[in-house]
């Protein structure tokens, strides 16, 4: 019997070795350009205020851009998104001017950052936003200004990113 099994481990082993896919290494986060779109709006994401995201996916060159943090948080809580995911950045607010335009270049990696939520910043889409930081201190000098918590990628709740919200659109009648 053992000698029948090692022509089959044999084979496994082989056909193993026949794999054509390259390990799946983790991308480095992309700087802005006036070609990043928005994955929802398809905006300018350069023209946007405040903190934003690029998540990298297999098979693809170039990340998905996102306006909001909240919003790439939002694409990374729904199961058939995350398949391909090979990264999830974030802006790195800690150079940016409070609430202001970030750094196209620096990047933290969203499970490594602190994020506030519920603070007084809304986000390029105008919804309540999640700002992200490297450093742990700036977030909480952050909150000390601008109000909000600091937590994890993995504590942000599903509600603060997924429900909907009221965005402070104009009145119709006032615009007439």
């Amino acid at each position: 019997m053992t000698r029948e099994l090692s022509p089959i481990l044999l084979g496994l082993v082989l056909l193993g070795a026949c794999d054509d896919e390259p390990a799946s290494v983790k991308p480095e986060p992309v700087s802005m350009t006036a070609e990043a779109l928005g994955y929802y709006c398809q905006m300018n994401i350069l023209e946007h205020d405040g903190p934003v995201a690029q998540i990298h996916r297999a098979g693809f060159e170039q990340p998905i851009w996102f306006s909001q943090v909240r919003d790439a948080i939002a694409y990374t809580r729904l199961p058939e998104e995350t398949d391909s995911m090979t990264a999830f950045y974030v802006s790195d607010m800690s150079a940016a001017p409070a609430g202001g335009r970030p750094d196209p270049i620096r990047w933290v990696d969203a499970k490594e950052a602190s994020f506030v939520i519920g603070s007084d910043l809304a986000g390029g889409m105008g919804a309540p936003e999640a700002v992200p930081f490297l450093d742990a201190d700036e977030a909480a000098a952050y909150v000390a200004v601008r109000g909000g918590e600091i937590v994890t990628l993995d504590e942000i709740p599903d509600a603060y990113v997924l429900a909907p919200v009221e965005i402070g659109l104009p009145d119709a009648d006032a615009i007439r």
